[in-house]
């Protein structure tokens, strides 16, 4: 018995990229037809987007940023400053940044 699958001309030019498609099989009742038509419809899902991160305040190496969920500290320091200064200037980051958000209302 052949069925018959009626599909929309993006859903099938999406298949023919090799991508992965969504979807629903529905069975479409016959009228005067002797063969079942089924009709595929693609699910409208849209991608997630990650919400943008604020920048609350820059550090002389870095900066603090501020997620729906956490707050963010990025640090890059030169290596050829030395491992000894590098973790100073790390300390002294984190204790300006401390500052900062306490001071902040």
């Amino acid at each position: 018995m052949k069925i018959q699958i009626e599909i929309s001309n993006e859903t099938l030019q999406t298949i023919m990229d090799g991508k992965r498609v969504e979807g629903a099989l529905r069975l479409m009742p016959s009228e005067g037809k002797k063969k079942p038509v089924i009709s595929f419809n693609a699910y409208n899902r849209k991608p997630y987007k990650r919400p943008k991160e604020n920048v609350l305040f820059y550090l002389e190496h870095g900066r603090v940023t501020e997620s729906p969920e956490r707050i963010k500290m990025y640090e890059s320091v030169p290596k050829r400053l030395g491992l000894a200064y590098v973790g100073k200037v790390m300390v002294r980051e984190a204790k300006t940044a401390a500052e900062e958000l306490n001071s902040k209302p």
